[in-house]
């Protein structure tokens, strides 16, 4: 991977994490892929012991700094499951509207940052810009439209700082708010646009059995609410994702790795939410997703850019819905009552299923924590589509079957350390 690369989006390298992979063929097989994540453990779980339970929504969005928003919700659901508050009405249109600006700004940068060179045969996005500057330029406005939700309504930009346990630290004004309406008018366009240009590209013909697990709501697109579902029959309350997931550690990697007991690895992600989900988007946006060739459910990772962009085009038409609505509440916040017990959360980040449950003790003092990122759950898949990927690997040059293998990563955009520095590629033939 080039320097080229790596400076293109270290901006965003808050995220640490470098891969390597080793494929071992006999033939046109793979008999073992190996995607090791060597980046040093956190230890935010254990960070979080002894910690006021106000205290997660904030250390936990350090975990990440392209998602801080899934990390700080997933940690408010789980403290109010356990202490008991229900958050409706405006509070919880705003905290939909802050998710809307994440999926906005992360979704835009890894389509034109990270994985549409991929497939023009550009080695960054800086080169990809000499000749398609006009697309990279439309990718970078429809990102700023996101970031701006965050900043308005999180504080700032970056690991916003104005969510908190019961709903935000200060509720904005409805100018404030209305300011934001004509440039996401304006990007709902450019993102119709960037979607029949992505639909244009030639995507590998892999299809593969996944078992896709997401949140399904009874009528919303998820962002932060519902059952924990999956395309082969699971539909559990988020309160019974321990009983049915399990992690497990490999050798060659420090991620840990997530299956379901009993039945094996699964998928979650956009291809996931779309599967499950996608009578919930409206008329118009189905209609794109549509007009792109896409069914649900997909079960090709390569288009996972499509459904990405389908994905962008709903957050900004749900993004204006609510601020077209919004009456500024009263309070900004409801206060908890301290007891001791148990609670689960669980919201959809943009690369998936992000799930916490938390311990507290009788004064709100955190006494356990645990946490499952998306890139854990969807680890084993990546290395079981690289498996699938082995037969046109094999018949390919090392430099091209390097490309191939990195471009089946991003599919999954496991985080952005990744995207940016990932991989080193050895190939062994029996």
């Amino acid at each position: 991977m080039t320097d080229k690369r790596t400076i293109a989006v270290s901006y965003l390298a808050r995220v640490e994490g470098e891969g390597s992979l080793r494929i071992e063929l006999e033939g046109d097989k793979a008999t073992s892929v190996e995607l090791g994540i060597f980046e040093p453990p956190r230890f935010f779980e254990a960070l979080l012991r002894g910690r006021s339970f106000r205290e997660a929504p904030d250390i936990t969005s350090r975990i990440c700094g392209i998602c801080p928003v899934a990390y700080q919700f997933s940690a408010c659901h789980a403290m109010e499951s356990a202490l008991g508050l229900s958050v409706t009405g405006q509070l919880r249109e705003l905290r939909r509207l802050l998710y809307t600006g994440e999926w906005i700004e992360s979704h835009a940068l890894h389509v034109f940052l990270l994985h549409a060179p991929d497939f023009l045969g550009f080695p960054d996005a800086i080169a990809m810009a000499k000749e398609h500057g006009d697309w990279v330029s439309k990718g970078l406005r429809i990102k700023k439209a996101g970031n701006s939700i965050v900043e308005v309504l999180g504080g700032r930009e970056i690991h916003p700082i104005n969510v908190r346990v019961g709903g935000f630290y200060r509720a904005p004004s409805r100018a404030e708010l209305d300011a934001l309406l004509p440039e996401l008018r304006a990007v709902a366009g450019l993102t119709a646009e960037c979607l029949e240009w992505a639909a244009s590209f030639s995507f590998p013909a892999l299809e593969r059995d996944y078992e896709l697990v997401a949140l399904r709501h009874p009528t919303e697109y998820p962002f932060c609410e519902g059952r924990v579902a999956s395309t082969k029959g699971l539909d559990i309350d988020v309160a019974e994702f321990e009983d049915n997931f399990v992690e497990e550690h490999v050798a060659y990697s420090n991620a840990l790795r997530a299956h379901i007991r009993g039945r094996g690895n699964y998928l979650c992600g956009p291809l996931a939410r779309f599967a499950l989900n996608a009578d919930r988007l409206s008329d118009p946006v189905r209609e794109l997703a549509e007009k792109a060739g896409l069914r649900a459910p997909c079960h090709n990772p390569f288009k996972s850019i499509l459904v990405r962009l389908v994905e962008t085009a709903h957050a900004i038409e749900e993004a204006i819905r609510i601020i077209e609505a919004y009456r500024q509440p009263t309070a900004a916040a409801i206060e908890p009552t301290l007891r001791a017990a148990r609670g689960f959360g669980a919201t959809e980040a943009p690369r998936g299923l992000l799930y916490h449950r938390y311990d507290l003790a009788a004064d709100g003092t955190i006494e356990s924590a645990q946490i499952v990122p998306p890139t854990s759950q969807n680890q084993a898949s990546i290395e079981a589509d690289l498996l699938d990927l082995a037969p046109e690997l094999v018949r390919l040059p090392l430099p091209e079957a390097t490309h191939l293998a990195e471009q089946a990563v991003r599919n999954h955009d496991p985080c952005i350390s990744c995207a940016t520095h990932f991989l080193t590629l050895k190939i062994e033939r029996a």
